[in-house]
């Protein structure tokens, strides 16, 4: 029986006995897809500690420690206090004052802010680093799908010396 103004959600919600908050937080929106600039999807928070490999949709913020791979075609942000020894190949790379080692490769863009610390090779088509940053390594500004010249170059004259002659 339908009770006068009710919808079909709150139907299924007092048929179903869960709370309506709870029935809330499971119903998808096409609101919920649109993710607003500042909201994060996951959270490695201070005094946790992860070792392995992330994949991610979204935006996930690191406070703790990680230890492994990154991989994902979002936004990565390094929180002040984290340490990450990771090889990280992400969209966009936000150091906010966090330590990363390892090779950071961001398709989009790195953003290293003090008093971040950074040691490793790093390549992306847009870099900022801001006053008060350490930075170790090296850095390459260009497409990062791109391969590089100088590997070409190697890997050319390699197969040609690895061939046997006629």
């Amino acid at each position: 029986m339908r009770a006068r103004g009710e919808t079909n959600a709150r139907r299924r919600v007092r048929r179903s006995g869960c709370c309506p908050a709870a029935a809330a937080l499971l119903r998808r929106t096409p609101a919920m897809d649109a993710l607003p600039a500042t909201e994060i999807t996951a959270l490695l928070g201070r005094g946790t500690r992860f070792e392995g490999k992330l994949y991610f949709e979204g935006r996930v913020r690191i406070d703790g420690t990680f230890k492994g791979e990154i991989k994902s075609d979002d936004t990565l942000i390094i929180g002040d206090g984290a340490e990450v020894h990771a090889e990280i190949e992400v969209a966009t790379v936000i150091v906010r004052g966090g330590v990363v080692h390892g090779n950071v490769r961001a398709s989009q863009s790195i953003e290293i802010h003090a008093p971040g610390k950074l040691v490793g090779n790093i390549h992306s088509p847009s870099l900022f680093i801001e006053r008060g940053v350490e930075f170790q390594g090296s850095c390459r500004m260009d497409a990062v799908d791109a391969p590089a010249p100088a590997a070409d170059a190697r890997s050319t004259a390699r197969e040609m010396t690895s061939q046997p002659r006629a």
